[in-house]
């Protein structure tokens, strides 16, 4: 379950970042996960609340922030949303795409306690 050493990697961001800036306890969390990803949102989800005991965001609140997948079609010379990487584009048909977005895997913003 690789979602267990992402959380542990975002617990350490977060444990560095209130040590940085002399925060007590982190709030709430808000992740950016896209559909390309391959990560399994309920695993993440269950592995933040087991890796954030006992540190600066024992308590805390995930909130997942699903982005779509985006392709650019170079036949049409557009960005389009796809679900699979394999789609064609929904304007042309055409199978010359490049994934734009997706992919994404990251905190967006946390929320501090005062």
């Amino acid at each position: 379950m690789h979602e267990m050493s992402i959380c542990m990697g975002i617990v350490e961001s977060l444990e560095e970042t209130a040590r940085l800036n002399n925060y007590k306890a982190v709030d709430k969390v808000w992740l950016e996960i896209g559909p390309f990803s391959g990560v399994e949102i309920s695993a993440l989800t269950f592995g933040f609340e087991v890796s954030t005991r006992h540190t600066v965001a024992d308590g805390a609140t995930l909130e997942i922030i699903q982005t779509k997948a985006i392709a650019w079609c170079f036949n049409c010379d557009e960005s389009v949303s796809i679900t699979k990487r394999q789609d064609p584009c929904p304007k042309c048909g055409s199978h010359q795409l490049s994934v734009t977005g997706g992919e994404e895997l990251k905190i967006k913003q946390i929320s501090i306690k005062e």
